[in-house]
């Protein structure tokens, strides 16, 4: 089983987020047979079934094993990921584009960095898993408490300075061996649990606005 899959198939997209088979795939964690999966969900077994053989089709279980019964065959399922992505090539028509308005403050456009970094990657991991390969990758997470607009406003530049002198030293337009790499760099505020506490802070709204 794969830690993350990522979907890319409009329908394999549309079949896994059916909230029934979203219940299945949850509780495939575990391999399960239909009866199993009806007795734990709580629905028909003939209704599961249906679903069960819907997301086989689109790869997103796969068979376990076979076991004999008597006279009857049980075949025991697994989802074929812990977890899924669901790629915006899923829905390339409408997919965003970080191209069409690049602007470095824009949290739209940090949101079409952050698709195209899943399609991207989504689309290296697909490669790699049919050729038995691992993708080479590295990622960066850290949290920074910022104690003013300014200081996140000095931040950012500092941190675009950096990362420019980085790619300045690095970068090699004329190496005949050598392969094109996407950096991408994110930084945005995190969700508070309680944003109503946020109204009365009095540098609420400035930060906001920035």
């Amino acid at each position: 089983m794969l830690d993350v899959a990522v979907i890319e198939e409009p329908a394999a997209a549309e079949a896994s987020l059916d909230p029934i088979r979203s219940r299945i795939l949850a509780a495939l964690a575990e391999p399960g047979s239909a009866a199993m999966l009806a007795g734990r969900l709580e629905l028909p077994r003939q209704k599961v079934n249906y679903h069960l053989k819907e997301l086989e089709r689109h790869g997103l279980v796969e068979l376990a094993e076979e076991r004999r019964k008597g006279n009857v065959t049980e075949r025991v399922y697994r989802a074929t990921a812990a977890s899924y992505v669901i790629s915006p090539s899923a829905l390339a028509a409408v997919s965003p584009d970080p191209a069409r308005s690049p602007d470095q403050l824009s949290a739209r456009w940090l949101l079409a960095l952050g698709a195209r970094l899943v399609q991207e990657v989504g689309s290296l991991l697909t490669g790699a898993a049919r050729a038995g390969q691992r993708v080479a990758s590295f990622g960066i997470d850290a949290e920074v408490r910022f104690a003013s607009a300014a200081d996140r406003a000095a931040f950012a530049d500092e941190l675009a300075q950096a990362v420019a002198g980085l790619v300045g030293r690095y970068h090699d337009e004329s190496a005949p061996q050598g392969r094109k790499h996407r950096v991408v760099i994110g930084l945005h505020q995190i969700p508070d649990p309680h944003p109503a506490a946020d109204r009365h802070r009095p540098d609420a709204a400035q930060e906001t606005s920035r």
